[in-house]
């Protein structure tokens, strides 16, 4: 730990948190003590069944109170570089020219009007996403940022030195110096920040936890009536994996301790037990980061931590101190998973729930799928499916990886809504029109776009490419 009063100095002069301090240090003395958090299959028990969400009888005077004493927070702290964007994700436009901001804004609003509850709405923004995020919300819902409390700002964390475990150096761009701590970071800085002090003092006890680019991750009703009766002090959403969610993490128990349940991620997984990691029929449930914590609970385990932080395991991504520049000096970025935490609180339990309320937006793909007529926004401002299961749709990364190609190609949107698959290979351009039924393939090998439009598609494989 030689070079730990340098990490301290530098975050110390960053403004960051004594509690983010105590994350990063734990964080860095898992690193130089070698760990790898590896979770040996021999070491771990397959959970064989959970209990499944099903309605909770409730009066409206009990749901007004539940909803009274919960705190959603979105994690709002990516930009979509994946997708070719350069600002926070949640303002990418996703259906009927709203945003992802606009439809978690509108979700609040109506549970709000409908129960006559004081739900509170906070959104974790990082360094990154804050500037954005603010200036959106002043325009279009500057009701929200007249509330307290409604902005919770990630921490930084120094990237480490990967040859001599010091703080990196960037000379030319000092601010390639600091990486994102990963989702695990959401309980150093409520605890960092005073808020989690400040939900409690307010009489908030449940706060509900999800990504902001998943859709379907609404506050649910009879999830939070669950989990307020179960008395649990940390709830996981979880669902069924299937082969599709094989390469993800899963949830897991550790041998000779059949009452913890613990998250294990692909990174964690010896090489040698990846057969055993992907079967989706011994390990049945993942995560789908859709997470509810009783912050009364979360405050008693940060003050009986010996350092005032939950212990999650190291994630350890190598990268280059300049993402761009393969040639520079490699770096350790030392993150955290949230759902890791179900292994700190004694009790902590997971709740099966349907498919539909894990529907992130990750790819073009997803995009399309969501602004198309198989989705609906409702009156409470919730995205939903209208048929079951949704279609599967797969674009041609070449053409189709970037919005910006997307929406160059995608003049008008096809219709879905009787289809079951929808796969494009190639750049083709969807004109007015195009309807998709059943299982569909669109084929162009040419270099020039082909428009398709004004026609029905109907289970079959489609070669567009011009002789």
């Amino acid at each position: 730990m030689e070079h730990w009063p340098a990490f301290e100095a530098k975050m110390r002069k960053n403004g960051e948190s004594a509690a983010a301090i105590a994350a990063f240090k734990h964080n860095y003395q898992q690193l130089v003590a070698g760990a790898t958090g590896l979770l040996p299959e021999s070491s771990l028990e397959a959970v064989d069944s959970l209990p499944s969400l099903k309605k909770e009888p409730r009066s409206e005077e009990e749901t007004t109170a539940l909803l009274s004493r919960c705190a959603v927070l979105k994690l709002n702290g990516g930009l979509g570089t994946s997708m070719g964007l350069e600002k926070a994700k949640s303002l990418l436009t996703v259906k009927d020219d709203k945003t992802f901001l606009d439809l978690i804004v509108d979700q609040i609003r109506a549970l709000r009007k409908k129960h006559n509850a004081t739900t509170r709405c906070i959104l974790m923004n990082s360094f990154a996403t804050s500037d954005d995020t603010t200036a959106y919300l002043d325009k279009h819902h500057p009701w929200l940022t007249k509330e307290q409390g409604w902005e919770l700002l990630q921490s930084a964390s120094p990237k480490v030195d990967a040859a001599t475990l010091a703080p990196a150096t960037c000379a030319a761009s000092p601010e390639l110096e600091w990486c994102p701590p990963g989702h695990g970071d959401v309980y150093p800085s409520l605890a960092g920040s005073g808020l989690l002090d400040k939900l409690l003092q307010d009489g908030v006890r449940y706060l509900f936890v999800s990504n902001a680019d998943n859709l379907g991750a609404t506050l649910d009703l009879d999830i939070l009536a669950f989990f307020a009766r179960s008395g649990a002090p940390f709830l996981m959403e979880v669902c069924r994996r299937t082969n599709a969610d094989k390469k993800g993490g899963h949830l897991a128990r550790r041998k000779g301790d059949a009452s913890a349940l613990l998250l294990r991620e692909s990174a964690q997984c010896p090489d040698e037990d990846k057969a055993a990691f992907e079967d989706v029929e011994r390990h049945r449930f993942f995560n789908t980061n859709n997470l509810w914590v009783d912050l009364e609970a979360l405050k008693k385990v940060l003050d009986a931590s010996s350092n005032a932080c939950l212990e999650l395991p190291l994630i350890r991504n190598k990268k280059t101190v300049n993402p761009r520049d393969a040639s520079s000096a490699p770096v350790f970025q030392l993150e955290t998973a949230m759902g890791a935490a179900i292994e700190c609180f004694p009790g902590a339990t997971a709740l099966v729930v349907p498919r539909s309320r894990f529907a992130p937006v990750k790819t073009c793909a997803d995009l399309l799928l969501l602004r198309s007529d198989a989705y609906e926004i409702d009156a409470a401002g919730s995205v939903r499916c209208v048929k079951d299961p949704a279609p599967l749709v797969k674009l041609d990364d070449k053409h189709y990886k970037l919005v910006d190609a997307l929406d160059k190609l995608v003049l008008e949107m096809p219709s879905l809504y009787q289809a079951s698959s929808l796969t494009v290979q190639g750049p083709v351009e969807f004109g007015p029109g195009l309807v998709v039924c059943g299982d569909v393939v669109i084929v162009n090998k040419g270099s020039k776009a082909v428009r398709v439009e004004q026609q029905m598609l109907v289970s079959d494989t489609f070669d567009l490419t011009e002789k």
